[in-house]
């Protein structure tokens, strides 16, 4: 059964009424929907959101929660991992300066050019084959860049485990909000965000137990050290995320949304069989409202399409649609964006989130190579402290000595001291609470200048890394402006959700989160380009992204006096 349906009408294909009382020139539609206004409620065909209420909360939802757990975990670790293993397998892949660029880079280069195609996939094939093939697929791709022998094979494995992860993990935040009713969406959401800044911290955590063991072995004719066996557990959680969503049902909403109406009542049984452990025939909702009209109506008419109730049931679908179709439906989509005022609004979020995301995910990704840089300059020099500066230069004739005299630099087995790890610990673990205060600071300041607040710290910061004198200082620094621009980052989000109207926010958010990767691309591409002209170059191209994305935000209007819905 169905909404209403408003529609052009036909005159072909419309019926003359038989009588004064069929209005709709369909006698047994108008007869059940007469018959249903006198109806009980659960026979009233309900709409999604009644629908999923009716199958409640509970042990389903938290099945769907802890698989999100190695699902959300396993695109941070695709696309951050790589920042964890350069100084460990520096000798091993006689890795150069701009080498552990490309490694850093090369996951956002795939990620940010399957944007589109995975956008067509998911809103024709469903969520769920998205999900499952799709972490699969990851998870062989990460073990494959785990037997990587050589650095052009670790390149190739990881740009297409960023070109793959790149659907399951945007379709995941679509999964877990279409299995939930209005009352949980939000609080979902939040725990996806724990579920991120926790599976952060566990990258250094494994790290630090991973590394430091002397796990160097042959398997058929292939050499493994310990870095390569961080990159295999890595990818257990791609694997288990594919396993687990192959039992799951496949998205209610979408199922609707294509006409399955069928199909959507025995997902929304399922889920309530498994919250209730009663029998799936109690379910009270019996029919479902008919997103896809089964015939065209008169002129200004206003008809309920309705299901077939005798005979056989045949499915509606919507017809698929080829790849130029949905491109030129996309294209048709965004039309208002290129128009005034979207078209001013949208450039300046996009170049935002360029400049956020290449200065924040450039300090971030090189954190680790720093931190162990500094480890190594101060064991060299009987524990000498030094300026960032100092560590910087360290590194880069470290990393050409590696490369140029590979047979005296590499002779023993590097040791990577302790202090690598329980820096990042520390860095990871003040981002996490950075993310508990954010709702407080957001209502204390308003989202805004929080916005803007936090760019303009965030880009000083980016500076004051070159002023560092101390490995204490790089830390705190660094721990600080991590934190305040990732705060800065779900300000700017929230804007972009605020700001649009509804048709077009999803439209934007990829188009945003599309620019954001390309400047983390961009940005782990020219930091070492930078570093060997200078120490000063790479922190004044940080600090000046921010401070340009801090200028650009006094334009942006304010969220909280948004007027789309």
């Amino acid at each position: 059964m169905s909404e209403k349906n408003i529609e052009s009408v036909d005159p072909a294909n419309s019926k003359e009424p038989e009588d004064d009382n069929d209005l709709d020139a369909n006698s047994n539609s108008t007869a059940e929907a007469e018959a249903d206004a006198g109806a009980p409620k659960e026979d009233a065909p309900a709409d999604f959101d009644k629908a999923i209420d009716a199958a409640g909360f509970g042990i389903f939802n938290l099945i769907l929660l802890f698989v999100s757990i190695p699902a959300q975990s396993a695109a941070i670790f695709e696309s951050s991992s790589m920042s964890f293993i350069l100084p460990v397998a520096e000798c091993d892949l006689r890795l150069t300066l701009e080498d552990k660029g490309v490694l850093n880079a090369v996951a956002y280069a795939g990620m940010t050019i399957s944007a589109i195609a995975w956008g067509y996939l998911a809103d024709t094939k469903g969520r769920k084959k998205i999900l499952y093939w799709g972490y699969l697929i990851d998870a062989v791709c990460v073990f494959g860049s785990a037997l990587s022998q050589n650095f052009m094979m670790l390149v190739v494995f990881k740009f297409l485990g960023g070109l793959v992860v790149n659907g399951p993990a945007a379709v995941l935040f679509t999964y877990l909000t279409e299995m939930h009713g209005p009352k949980h969406r939000s609080s979902v959401l939040l725990i996806v965000g724990m579920v991120t800044s926790t599976a952060t911290i566990s990258l250094p955590l494994l790290a630090w137990g991973i590394f430091p063991r002397d796990w160097d072995f042959e398997v058929v004719g292939l050499t493994i050290h310990s870095w390569q066996i961080y990159l295999f557990v890595l990818g257990i959680p791609s694997l288990v995320s594919g396993l687990i969503f192959c039992a799951m049902p496949e998205s209610p909403r979408f199922l609707m949304a294509q006409g399955r109406t069928e199909e959507a009542l025995q997902a929304f049984q399922h889920i309530y069989h498994v919250n209730t452990r009663k029998p799936k025939d109690t379910y009270p909702i019996k029919l479902l409202v008919q997103e896809v009209p089964n015939r065209k109506a008169n002129r200004d008419e206003v008809i309920y399409t309705i299901e077939e109730k005798t005979g056989e049931k045949v499915p509606q679908k919507t017809q698929s649609r080829t790849l130029m179709e949905s491109l030129r439906s996309g294209l048709a989509q965004m039309k208002p964006l290129a128009h005034k005022p979207l078209l001013r609004l949208s450039l300046l979020l996009y170049i935002m989130q360029f400049g956020i995301f290449l200065g924040m995910n450039t300090i971030r990704l090189w954190l680790p190579q720093l931190f162990a840089s500094m480890a190594q300059y101060e064991a060299e020099f009987d524990g000498a402290t030094a300026s960032l500066c100092t560590v910087l230069e360290f590194s880069v004739n470290k990393t050409a000595e590696t490369a140029l005299d590979y047979a005296n630099a590499c002779s023993e087995p590097k040791e990577i001291s302790m202090d690598m790890y329980t820096n990042n610990i520390i860095v990871s673990a003040c981002g996490f609470l950075g993310y508990f205060f954010a709702g407080g600071i957001v209502k204390a300041l308003g989202p805004k200048r929080l916005m803007t607040y936090g760019l303009y710290i965030s880009g000083t910061f980016g500076l004051l890394l070159y002023f560092s004198v101390s490995s204490l200082m790089t830390l705190t620094v660094s721990a600080l402006f991590l934190t305040i621009t990732g705060i800065a980052v779900s300000s700017l989000l929230g804007a972009v959700v605020a700001l649009f109207p509804t048709q077009l926010r999803t439209v934007v958010v990829a188009i945003s989160m599309m620019c954001g990767r390309f400047g983390a691309l961009s940005g782990n591409l020219l930091f070492p380009v930078f570093v060997q002209i200078g120490c000063l170059p790479p922190f004044i191209m940080v600090s000046s992204v921010l401070l340009l994305a801090a200028t650009l935000s006094i334009f942006v209007p304010n969220p909280a006096k948004a007027t789309f819905s």
